[in-house]
């Protein structure tokens, strides 16, 4: 949401959020262009049983660490000219580690559904519940599309690295544009650390963890088929076909997990084949039968070819990178969750140490 936007939004919020407190009244909130160069976003009076208190209030289009730790800095600026002034933070969603900030510095946080804490002098009040139409926010959604995501991938391969974004968008294979937008959102959630010679990710479990949150196990195109064969002799046929066949393809879920992490024992062979006609020749030689149900062998033609990203060979197969394996295992049904925690703790945790 644009800053313009949040603006507008600002005083029914204050109100929702103090609705329910009657000794506290929303007087009005005005415009603080006219006060001075620089000045806050809005200046609120609050009518108290026993005087006026102003908020004095900074919006920003995205409730992110970042941005709430700016907005709280020029609070402290203003305060300096109005000491009995309390500030606020507003933003459509405010995300749980910015009101963290908001809480250490001092300062009221709010969201555009009325959800907020303030406190000043006697006076707190912290409002949940709202339901935030907001929550599911844009950036997300921009983080986490097929081609942002390339550039994560190659982020949480070596958290370590140092970047420019020209080297990070030609070695995703993005554009500078795209590059550039997922180094502003991981600015704007504290995750880079930006220094003279580039920037570096800070914080890759943090990182790693919302992406499994937000990952879509299901926008790969899911084959399912049945084998007499056993597991371990289906993937083994299937990397000789693919091989020969010269089939981009790499082992994931269960399949990769037990050749990176072995962990526990399972029935079903899955692997990314990278088109649905490369997929047709592999039925075929392998003499797979599709099926509705029973199946032991899922085929994936991936959603986005970034999933191959830094696959890597493993017992005479190709294994996807350690990262899209966690993602894949995390959405299985099953033992996933353990399975998913001992790739974490056993390999990707180790490689970014060593990165």
């Amino acid at each position: 949401m644009k800053e313009a936007e949040v603006l507008a939004r600002i005083e029914p919020a204050l109100r929702t959020c103090l609705e329910d407190i009657p000794f506290v009244r929303l007087e009005r909130v005005e415009s603080a262009s006219t006060t001075g160069s620089n000045p806050p976003d809005f200046v609120a009076h609050l009518a108290l049983p026993q005087r006026e208190q102003l908020l004095l209030v900074e919006a920003r289009g995205s409730g992110e660490p970042r941005l709430a730790r700016e907005a709280a800095n020029r609070l402290a600026r203003y305060r300096q000219a109005l000491p009995d002034a309390y500030g606020v933070f507003v933003a459509p969603y405010i995300s749980p580690r910015a009101a963290e900030i908001c809480v250490r510095e001092g300062i009221g946080c709010l969201d555009l559904a009325g959800n907020g804490r303030i406190s000043f002098d006697h006076v707190y009040i912290r409002r949940e519940g709202n339901p935030n139409p907001f929550a599911a926010r844009r950036d997300l959604r921009s983080l986490y599309s097929p081609r942002a995501e390339r550039v994560l991938r190659v982020l949480l391969t070596a958290p370590r690295r140092q970047w420019k974004v020209s080297a990070l968008a030609e070695e995703a294979g993005v554009s500078l544009g795209q590059a550039s937008n997922v180094k502003r959102l991981l600015e704007n959630r504290e995750w880079l650390r930006v220094e003279p010679g580039g920037f570096t990710l800070c914080d890759p479990g943090a990182l790693l963890s919302e992406w499994a949150e937000s990952y879509r196990y299901r926008r790969n195109q899911i084959r399912e088929f049945y084998s007499l064969k056993g597991i371990g002799e289906i993937e083994g046929d299937l990397a000789e076909a693919c091989q020969e066949e010269e089939i981009a393809y790499a082992l994931t879920g269960f399949s990769g997990a037990a050749r990176l992490a072995p962990f526990v024992r399972y029935q079903r062979a899955t692997a990314y084949v990278e088109t649905e006609e490369a997929i047709a020749r592999v039925e075929q030689r392998l003499g797979l039968k599709e099926v509705p149900s029973g199946a032991n062998v899922q085929l994936l033609v991936p959603y986005d070819t970034g999933v191959f990203y830094g696959s890597r060979g493993a017992d005479e197969a190709r294994v996807v990178a350690p990262v899209q394996c966690y993602l894949d295992v995390r959405s299985l049904p099953g033992r996933s969750q353990e399975a998913a925690e001992a790739l974490l703790r056993e390999v990707i945790q180790p490689e970014w140490e060593r990165s």
